[in-house]
């Protein structure tokens, strides 16, 4: 059994490999250009005459006085051109002594022209992912490195072929549904291993996944949520994407957003089992489950307010806005935006009220099962309660006729 474990990991370790380096290397390459390139620079100066301020933001052209900090130009100086459109969001002003990104076009190997587009966050990035990195690996051990692969897997598998597929007008329910059926195999059975308590989560999450799909598409055509309240999905259709169904990439976060939760429900009730099992091995199959049962029922006491304080930490500063302006409760429910981020937290939580039952009862079975061809493997007979009897032990003293 041993031997088919390592064989299924690691032909999902190389599978996922495959698929990242191939999808990731050819959509990358399409997106480099011969005479544009991105690197980083210092500020040296800058130039603010011609910006207005507007309000608490700025309107105009910021000029700065740049140093290139690598690539083939390292050490030359650009005159950077920063434009300022009054978003507080996306707007940024520099300062001497900035470090930025730039991006440079080259005609006949020179700099040409030179923008700005964000501080270079960059490095400091980086620096918190291996400090995530490190602490996942020192409290979690080798669990801990196979986590850190299903978490830069999962992120690779998002970039480099959800989203691409996405953008190319694949039909968004099917392709989400697919990847993240994948996504929590790769996840669950990196982390878990191929285990009884493993493939119970997975199917667990599976189950739910299924129920909040079927949830999404009936309350989300009641609630006429046509996707436009998500994030940039003006800006995607400005930039020339008609023909994507937003209305169903909406559905699709919604999914994507409730699978993490669900994950997590599966693996804290099938490993949670598992341990009961290895401790208690006499149990039985029934008293089993019902600590499932408590275990999923006091996860998602807890879990639901979670996916109400995630959301609600995303959408803070609208909720002050509404307080702010003393905005009736039947105002704000009915408000597009906000039915879509209930919408949102109510689907995931019924998925999650799903999956840790469902888990449960797998769990209980596999477990159970399993143990019962272990011991009979061993010839030992189960009583009618399913517990373990020992054979009968030999007469002491002379055993012979």
């Amino acid at each position: 059994m041993s031997k088919l474990k390592l064989a299924v990991e690691t032909i999902l370790i190389l599978g996922i490999a495959f698929l990242l380096f191939f999808t990731g290397h050819n959509w990358m390459k399409a997106e480099i250009s011969d005479n544009v390139h991105e690197l980083s620079g210092t500020v040296i100066s800058v130039d603010n005459s011609e910006i207005m301020q507007a309000g608490a933001g700025a309107v105009g052209i910021q000029t700065a006085l740049v140093v290139l900090g690598e690539g083939k130009w390292k050490g030359e100086q650009v005159s950077a051109i920063n434009h300022l459109n009054g978003q507080l969001d996306m707007d940024e002003i520099y300062s001497a002594g900035d470090k930025i990104l730039l991006a440079i076009q080259i005609d006949n190997q020179q700099v040409t022209y030179a923008k700005a587009i964000n501080k270079y966050r960059q490095n400091w990035e980086l620096a918190l992912f291996a400090l995530f990195a490190v602490a996942l690996v020192l409290y979690s051990q080798f669990i801990g490195l196979k986590a850190l692969f299903s978490f830069v897997a999962s992120l690779g598998l998002l970039w480099c072929y959800y989203i691409p597929n996405l953008l190319n007008g694949a039909d968004p329910l099917p392709l989400s549904l697919s990847v993240l059926v994948l996504l929590s195999m790769v996840i669950i059975l990196t982390v878990a291993g191929v285990t009884r308590h493993g493939i119970a989560a997975f199917l667990g999450t599976v189950s739910g996944l299924g129920v909040t799909l079927g949830l999404t598409l009936f309350f989300g055509e009641k609630l006429h949520l046509g996707g436009m309240t998500a994030p940039f999905a003006q800006t995607l259709l400005m930039q020339g994407n008609f023909g994507l169904n937003l209305q169903h990439i909406f559905y699709s976060a919604v999914l994507l957003g409730a699978s993490g939760a669900a994950m997590d429900i599966a693996m804290d009730v099938s490993v949670s089992m598992n341990e009961i099992k290895i401790k208690r091995p006499d149990i039985e199959m029934r008293d089993l489950i019902q600590s499932g049962f408590n275990v999923g029922r006091m996860v998602i006491g807890t879990m639901a307010t979670t996916l109400l304080l995630a959301y609600s930490g995303g959408y803070l500063t609208m909720l002050m806005v509404f307080v702010s302006q003393g905005t009736s409760f039947t105002r704000i429910v009915n408000m597009k935006l906000v039915a879509a981020e209930i919408f949102r937290i109510l689907i995931g939580s019924i998925g999650l009220l799903m999956v840790a039952p469902v888990t449960a009862l797998i769990a209980g079975i596999l477990l159970s099962v399993y143990a019962e061809e272990k011991q009979l493997s061993k010839g030992d007979e189960l009583s009618p309660t399913g517990r373990r009897v020992s054979p009968p032990a030999p007469p002491q003293g002379d055993a012979s006729p």
